[in-house]
């Protein structure tokens, strides 16, 4: 007799649980300090039962302390920023790779890429895993793959122009200076019809800009080291929410609060449990990004879970005088005024006990006083129907931010 779905699943978490219990002693106390064992793990309701996985495990066990494989069986590591010190380390073996390809290679079908596309991969290769994850990915599909890696942007557009470029991914605030430069050019020969941007949260305001400089359909990626990389989750060309594998990942939605588990269309933290990864399975691991489950199936007939794009991190929020404030809001109400590029950051200081913004952004042209004052007060009366609260505003003249070749870094903490 065939098993059902949630029976395969509740299979493939058991033994995932029973692999950490065995092979990885962090884990194991965890799980021993809640009375748990494996044989408590009887269907994928018990799923919430298991301890969460933070960050801070993977920093206190660094470097291999939560490998649930001999090093031997290591074929790779890759690594994320070390903001606060040492990096977040993460392993493969042979077996995750090729999963990991496989996968990817599935999302970017999800995405629209096809074999006959020319792909082109804007992002850094090294430790960090974005570049890697899309180009093997691509190149399991099919697609003629461009490691053109991050930044440089006038050898970015030669390569468009002169290999027929049709596709690529970048951060999507890379994406929007790739835009600035090609509009600064009065003639381009470009082919571009698809961009998938990830490694950072983007609005809607900033999908329709893209698409309406670029001419191309945006696609919205998501992934992360600790899971896998690029992969978990990507949009198809509907763009109705990101489609995930439950044959790779169980996700939850929790209050990042109290940790209680969500119903699908509330807003709350994802929570992801790997079900086929050896070296560095994952269980119940807190990502600390915003989304929601969607209920009901997509429109394009697919069948796959999706999760809501993200709304941002809840380590990103900021709390001011009593509202929470989150970039993403600040980037809607930006594209709400047309004279306005998205190009911004957000200024926090501390005055008295307590926290004052400043947004910073640029104007799209060189504008009399008249003009400027107009535009400061059409943006201000934006920002405080959005927000809710009075922030503070500057407005400078187009190029003076800084342009990012990766993620953009949103806040800037100032005495």
């Amino acid at each position: 007799m065939q098993k059902s779905k949630d029976e395969q699943r509740t299979g493939q978490l058991q033994r995932v649980v029973q692999r950490v219990w065995e092979r990885v002693p962090h884990y194991r106390a965890k799980m021993e300090d809640l009375g748990l064992s494996p044989r408590d793990i009887h269907s994928l309701e018990d799923l919430s039962r298991l301890p969460f996985t933070t960050k801070n495990d993977l920093r206190d066990t660094y470097p291999y302390g939560l490998l649930a494989c001999d090093k031997e069986e290591v074929v790779r590591i890759h690594a994320s920023s070390g903001t606060t010190g040492k990096p977040t380390v993460v392993a493969y073996t042979r077996q995750d790779i090729a999963t990991w390809s496989s996968l990817m290679a599935h999302r970017l079908t999800v995405a629209g890429l096809s074999s006959k596309d020319v792909f082109q991969i804007a992002l850094g290769y090294g430790l960090f895993t974005g570049a890697l994850g899309f180009h093997w990915g691509a190149e399991e599909l099919g697609a003629l793959v461009i490691p053109s890696g991050g930044g440089f942007t006038e050898r970015q557009v030669l390569l468009m122009e002169d290999l027929g470029t049709t596709a690529f991914t970048s951060t999507p605030s890379y994406a929007l200076h790739l835009a600035e430069v090609l509009n600064s050019r009065k003639k381009n020969n470009l082919r571009l019809r698809l961009g998938i941007f990830g490694a950072e949260a983007w609005t809607e305001e900033m999908r329709i800009h893209l698409e309406q400089t670029l001419g191309i359909t945006a696609i919205d990626s998501y992934g992360l080291s600790e899971i896998i990389g690029p992969g978990v989750a990507m949009e198809c060309p509907l763009r109705e929410g990101l489609h995930f594998d439950e044959d790779h990942f169980l996700v939850e939605i929790i209050n990042p609060e109290t940790g209680e588990v969500l119903p699908p269309g509330e807003t709350g933290e994802i929570v992801i449990t790997t079900l086929t990864k050896e070296a560095l399975p994952m269980i119940r691991y807190r990502t600390r990004d915003l989304s929601r489950l969607y209920s009901e199936p997509c429109p394009c007939g697919c069948g796959e879970k999706r999760i809501a794009r993200i709304l941002g991190r809840s380590d990103d929020m900021l709390i001011i005088r009593g509202v929470n404030v989150f970039p993403s809001q600040v980037e809607v109400a930006l594209g709400r005024v047309p004279g306005l590029s998205l190009h911004y950051f957000l200024e926090v200081s501390e005055k008295g006990g307590m926290k004052e913004l400043t947004v910073c952004c640029e104007s799209k042209t060189v504008l009399s006083e008249e003009a400027a004052g107009t535009l400061i007060r059409q943006t201000a009366t934006e920002l405080k129907d959005l927000l809710g609260v009075r922030v503070g505003l500057r407005i400078f003249e187009p190029g003076v931010l800084e342009r990012s070749a990766g993620k953009a870094v949103r806040i800037k903490k100032v005495a």
